[in-house]
């Protein structure tokens, strides 16, 4: 591996290795929050990455000024829609995971996943 890439290269080695601390929270903890949180880690890593290969160094947002219209003074849009269609997305995938994790928490008094599905196992469903 050549050290020149990696320094040239370092936000997507921040976003693999943000998205490496969210998987490996998201198997190894038995908390349901903390396993939403690493999803969400994950989910930031995503934004990250896609955001930084949908930046060019020395062009700009694609908003037409100045009279300039060529392809090469401006970024490509897609990545940076992919974004934010995608944290609307995980916005509402949290809320719903949250308050499936409240009903889960009301009914049997943890949120320890082990627990949960030891107890769904005496109850025979």
């Amino acid at each position: 591996m050549n050290v020149a890439n990696l320094f040239n290269n370092y936000g997507e080695a921040a976003a693999m290795i943000l998205f490496g601390i969210g998987f490996s929270n998201l198997l190894l903890q038995k908390n349901l929050i903390k396993k939403i949180i690493g999803l969400n880690i994950m989910d930031t890593a995503m934004y990250l990455f896609l955001a930084l290969k949908g930046y060019v160094e020395g062009r700009k947002a694609p908003i037409v000024t100045n009279g300039v219209q060529t392809m090469e003074a401006y970024i490509n849009p897609i990545p940076s829609g992919l974004v934010l269609t995608g944290i609307v997305v995980s916005v509402s995938v949290t809320a719903l995971m949250l308050a499936l994790t409240i009903r889960l928490y009301r009914r049997y008094h943890t949120l320890n996943l082990d627990e949960i599905s030891t107890r769904l196992k005496k109850e025979g469903l």
